[in-house]
């Protein structure tokens, strides 16, 4: 959420800036906050004028009454309750004004940095830089659930019968390597400094509408019914909402944390023949990274945030690139944002296995997150970006480790977490 102050004396940034981003549908709101504000403004001043005249009157009552002038006490009481009634109407006519304010507000999209590419949508993102060298072997690789199904580890059809469509069961070796890349995902951010949590499953609404915008809430997130709780479709939700309406001194900051949580997703939408399987589902895992600092210092977060990815697949053998996001295909609240993509040797192309985004200070906005400063206090920015999101890792993992006879080595950082094997043998 922006700053109103910005809207009011920079309207036509504003502007500008939905135009970058090809939402000319709200540009009119700018124009209809202004006004909204300038009532607002306007009620808050008359409200101020109406308390300072009440003060003043009643203070009368007294002296009147001790001059025994009755009749004048009395008529000052009627003016302080006349000035009462009025308060009381032009305080309710400011909540509405406020709520109003803040409703249009919440869909106003962040300024995003001068830096991001100009596009409509996802096929003009650019890409940045390529790590590693993309191979495609000699012999055929098979689509991913059927590299899982030699090794009897994935059974689709059950969760079909227990869950529904983009469900899954993911058993014996399939399912260790599935927790043991977490684990070594999780052991990674910790050696890179960044604390581990485990944050609530569930989240209430106001700490939804403080972390995303109402067009993200709609296609992902699952409403507990009866309740004010929604099932995380990312456990930055959590742990940026663990934050809401604090005030964390400056010699605390920066805070790096790194999260593990399950995933839920409605994922609204057609999707094409890639995306069958395990690629696209309503329920994952994910180590995820957050990032609480100042505002000077959020970029060069961002960018240390995309490397860990970068390293940690490169690490386990797998090519990747960046891409940049293009303007248009930022969500409302993001400043910036880089996806990871993985080499996909049976496709012979990149896809997406993790986003690193910077919110600048929108979601601090929304949710009142502060910083103490030596000269007071000031909103945080707020990054995230995703270390390892399983089981679309397992896909780009098990393509590119896998071998002419149906094996699948085991790269060097995760032999630990798996027995000590260098290899997983297909059990058909």
């Amino acid at each position: 959420m922006l700053d109103i102050k910005l809207v009011r004396t920079n309207p036509e940034l504003v502007k500008a800036n939905m135009e970058k981003k090809f939402q000319h549908n709200k540009l009119s709101l700018v124009d209809e906050v202004i006004e909204l504000d300038k009532k607002f403004r306007e009620s808050k001043g008359r409200g101020d004028e109406l308390r300072a005249l009440r003060n003043t009157v009643s203070k009368e009552i007294g002296a009147l009454m001790g001059k025994g002038l009755k009749d004048e006490a009395e008529a000052a009481k009627k003016k302080v309750t006349d000035i009462a009634d009025e308060l009381k109407a032009m305080e309710v006519q400011e909540e509405e004004l406020a709520a109003q304010i803040r409703e249009k507000m919440l869909v106003i999209p962040n300024i995003i940095d001068d830096s991001v590419p100009i596009g409509k949508d996802d096929s003009e993102n650019v890409e940045v830089e390529r790590f590693g060298e993309p191979i495609v072997p000699d012999f055929e690789v098979p689509y991913h659930t059927d590299i899982m199904d030699r090794f009897e580890g994935i059974d689709l059809d059950s969760a079909r019968k227990t869950s529904g469509n983009g469900f899954y069961y993911l058993c014996g070796d399939i399912a260790r390597l599935h927790s043991a890349i977490l684990s070594y995902a999780r052991d990674f951010m910790i050696d890179k400094g960044f604390t581990y949590c485990v944050p609530p499953f569930m989240i209430r609404s106001e700490v939804v509408t403080g972390v995303m915008s109402f067009s993200e809430m709609e296609n992902m997130m699952y409403k507990i019914e009866g309740e004010d709780l929604y099932l995380i479709g990312t456990s930055e939700h959590s742990m940026i909402g663990r934050y809401i309406d604090t005030i964390t001194a400056e010699e605390k900051i920066p805070l790096a944390l790194t999260s593990y949580s399950p995933c839920f997703r409605k994922e609204v939408g057609a999707h094409g023949i890639e995306e069958r399987g395990v690629y696209r589902i309503h329920q994952f895992e994910k180590q995820e990274m957050v990032v609480v600092c100042k505002p000077e210092d959020s970029m060069n977060w961002f960018h240390q945030l995309y490397k860990h990815t970068v390293d940690l697949f490169r690490s386990m053998d797998i090519p990747v690139r960046t891409l940049e996001c293009c303007s248009g295909d930022l969500a409302d609240l993001k400043v910036k944002s880089i996806d990871v993509e993985a080499w996909s040797p049976r496709q012979q192309k990149y896809f997406e296995v993790g986003s690193c985004s910077n919110l600048g200070d929108a979601q601090a906005r929304r949710l009142g997150i502060r910083i103490k400063g030596s000269e007071g206090n000031y909103f945080a920015h707020t990054l995230n970006n995703t270390v390892v999101a399983p089981p679309r890792m397992l896909i780009c993992y098990l393509e590119n480790n896998l071998l002419e006879d149906g094996s699948v080595k085991i790269p060097e950082p995760l032999r630990m977490y798996m027995g000590g094997k260098d290899r997983i043998v297909p059990k058909v």
